[in-house]
């Protein structure tokens, strides 16, 4: 506790704002579980980028914190790109603080001599990523803590791709900041190098995501669509997209339209969540609607529900759709003639599918770790081949290459094409997905995730990593074992052999095991909250639609004796 105690007071000093340091003060006299809380290590970048809970101390969001890493980036970008004029574009979402958070940010990178381009107001995040290539700027950072609850907020840096940062700038940006002290943060602004921007981006923007999205389905004209932005961002762009698309009639859900940081109407603005879209839900049902969708805060996740077999809107996981809208990508591709080239990408978490899809067009699915920045450093590292579209598990997708992260927006008009040019022809979204089931096989996937808040919590989940490694499990759900990947030590293990083989990706703290029967069952740490996630993928052949409700039951079964035996719920 002293050394907790000893960081505290390190910020008693004249720099810091008279309020920080009144409230550190009452800390250190009454309150030292809090103060252990907010002093006991500092922010870290994980997949997304910085998040945390907003307020005093090295472990919060605040001022100083985002100073520091800002600080720490206009070093970087300057040693870098010496003799170049520096660019960086800043965008932030709905949550509280992040504009005036984004104001701190380009002050500091302006008193560093960086030029700033600020949007006016909140913006998406594929819009933020957009911009940097479209600007032409070195760097990106976005103020978002994505579907995190209201007292988060964060702080993500894009790359001159429009990427997310990637070894080994992540790693050299991290050093940089850390060698620096809170004083060695420039905060006196020069503002005639911060320059604000709005629809000199957002119409570039809106018309790459409809030429990216828009196929010219048929039946537009009688789709209808309920859309909810859930408090956030993309009430700003969602809108015009559809409409210059073409789709004219849209439900938007105006008690969500707002965008609150507070997120008065749901228990968390997730859309992987189904409480989170049961007002956009009720509103489909009572205008008969063919498709619910709804994103979170910033704009780069999204949930849909369609109408299922009995007429009932259900909610997809992430997984499904990313496999439907990868497929009529590669069909529309098809149609213009494969060049050999082309790939498709996802991640290690997410469903085996995408490869059986890959397969059957004759493309590469690379396979990169959990974070949309991998699929990004894909499409930079190689420029020979033709990125067609990808996701992960977690509701994100991606539609072509002009944004380099998870895009809401595109993928949102995207989805509609899917189901209005399916409703045109006689079928539904969901009647396409089945199948898609009988040509690639029924895949069914679970994610299980269990929160341990705190100190304590991170331990427990850092045991749990420790036990399933130094502990494994023989078999699952009756199914032989027969290869562990850890990508922790960068190596798979054949159980069968005792062969060990490299695994070619960095490393990261992700363990997969692999059944005889093909039930996949990794575990992952998240590394944005305080979470230890399992994802579950199992799969049986589909023969005809008519048996579709039979073996989906019997996929259900199996994933419930699977958490129950692992004791995982």
């Amino acid at each position: 506790m002293n050394s907790v105690i000893d960081t505290a007071k390190t910020w008693l000093t004249d720099f810091f704002d008279p309020q920080v340091k009144k409230e550190i003060q009452d800390l250190i006299e009454k309150d030292h579980e809090e103060l252990k809380e907010r002093f006991y290590k500092n922010l870290e970048f994980g997949t997304g980028g910085m998040r945390g809970i907003m307020g005093v101390g090295t472990n919060r969001i605040n001022k100083y914190t985002l100073g520091k890493s800002t600080q720490g980036l206009s070093n970087y970008l300057k040693r870098v790109y010496p003799d170049q004029e520096l660019k960086v574009v800043i965008a932030y979402d709905c949550r509280h603080n992040s504009d005036t958070l984004a104001k701190t940010v380009a002050e500091v990178l302006s008193a560093n001599g960086i030029k700033v381009y600020l949007f006016s107001e909140l913006r998406t995040t594929p819009e933020l990523s957009f911009a940097v290539r479209h600007l032409d700027c070195q760097a990106g950072i976005v103020l978002t803590a994505s579907h995190n609850p209201p007292e988060y907020n964060g702080y993500k840096v894009y790359w001159t791709d429009g990427g997310q940062i990637v070894p080994p700038q992540d790693k050299e940006i991290i050093e940089e900041i850390d060698s620096l002290r809170y004083e060695d943060i420039n905060f006196k602004a020069k503002e005639e190098l911060i320059q604000l921007i709005s629809s000199e981006v957002d119409d570039p923007f809106i018309k790459a995501s409809v030429e990216n999205g828009d196929f010219n389905a048929p039946g537009k004209d009688d789709f209808k669509i309920v859309f909810t932005s859930l408090h956030g961002t993309s009430i700003t762009v969602i809108p015009e997209v559809l409409k210059q698309a073409g789709y004219k009639h849209v439900t938007v859900i105006e008690e969500q339209a707002k965008p609150d940081g507070n997120f008065p109407t749901v228990k968390s603005p997730n859309p992987e969540e189904p409480e989170a879209l049961e007002m956009a839900l009720a509103k489909a049902r009572e205008l008969q609607a063919d498709i619910v969708i709804g994103t979170d805060p910033d704009s780069d996740r999204l949930g849909i529900a369609v109408r299922n077999l009995e007429g009932e809107m259900q909610l997809l996981n992430g997984n499904q759709t990313m496999i439907l809208m990868t497929e009529f990508l590669l069909e529309e591709r098809k149609k213009h003639g494969f060049k050999g080239n082309e790939f498709i990408a996802s991640t290690i978490v997410s469903t085996p599918m995408m490869h059986s899809l890959a397969d059957a067009y004759k493309v590469e699915c690379k396979t990169g770790l959990t974070g949309f920045k991998w699929i990004a450093k894909m499409i930079t590292d190689h420029p020979d081949q033709h990125f067609i579209g990808g996701g992960e598990e977690s509701f994100g997708f991606m539609v072509g290459d002009f944004v380099r992260d998870k895009d809401a927006v595109t993928s949102t008009l995207l989805a509609c094409e899917i189901g209005a040019m399916a409703k045109a022809s006689g079928s539904s979204f969901y009647e396409a997905l089945i199948q898609a089931y009988i040509k690639y096989g029924f895949y069914k996937e679970k994610l299980v995730s269990l929160t341990k808040k705190g100190i304590s919590g991170a331990e427990e989940i850092k045991q749990m990593m420790v036990d399933l490694r130094e502990s494994p499990f023989k078999s699952i759900d009756g199914s032989e074992v027969v290869r562990i990947e850890d990508y922790n030590s960068g190596e798979a293990r054949n159980l069968k052999t005792g062969e060990s083989e490299k695994l070619d990706l960095p490393k990261s703290n992700v363990l997969i095991y692999v059944a005889a029967d093909g039930t996949r069952v990794a575990a992952r740490p998240s590394g944005t909250e305080p979470k230890i996630k399992f994802y579950i993928s199992i799969n049986a052949p589909l023969q005809k639609a008519e048996d579709f409700e039979k073996v989906s039951a019997e996929l259900d079964a199996k994933i419930d004796r699977i958490i129950a035996e692992m004791k995982i719920s």
